[in-house]
């Protein structure tokens, strides 16, 4: 059963796009149906971490409003990091679920359970993964990774007790 869902943010929560105002400021489009799945899958004792290889004070606040409880901006080597967080949380991989699009996601992918990436990632990242999503990164692709994952754990009526009363 997956535990803890590992997101890359850029190209996955976003459309990878990063704006820049004339006078500097960073901006990002995030998806009101990802932070919907997100926040669910909180609620429902799941647990959420970002490993990201930017920093951004947008995803900080992003990660703060859905509730995300374990953040990581400016990594490098995002499976080494996954490991440790592993230790500490006492999980093993194969009760993880990743998120990833471009080659500095590659080894974090390959180290989980179970490994997702938008349709628009390139070839090879597709050709590792275990499931090629329909969706394009920001483009609600996390809240397809993660309604697959609440059915395959069979969590479904846990998912829909949340949203519907009955």
């Amino acid at each position: 059963m997956i535990k803890l869902l590992v997101l890359d943010v850029d190209g996955c929560l976003t459309d990878g796009k990063i704006i820049y105002s004339s006078d500097g400021v960073e901006s990002k489009n995030f998806n009101v149906k990802d932070g919907l799945a997100i926040t669910s899958w909180i609620r429902m004792g799941g647990q959420v971490a970002i490993i990201t290889g930017r920093n951004s004070t947008i995803v900080e606040r992003r990660a703060k409003e859905l509730g995300i409880q374990h953040l990581f901006q400016g990594v490098k080597d995002k499976a080494t990091l996954l490991k440790e967080l592993l230790e500490e949380l006492k999980l093993q991989s194969f009760e993880v679920a990743a998120v990833g699009d471009d080659f500095n996601d590659y080894e974090m992918l390959n180290f989980v359970g179970r490994s997702f990436t938008p349709n628009d990632a390139p070839k090879d990242i597709q050709a590792l993964v275990d499931v090629v999503l329909s969706r394009k990164g920001g483009d609600a692709a996390v809240r397809e990774m993660i309604d697959m994952i609440i059915e395959q754990n069979d969590q479904k009526e846990q998912f829909l007790s949340l949203w519907i009363k009955g």
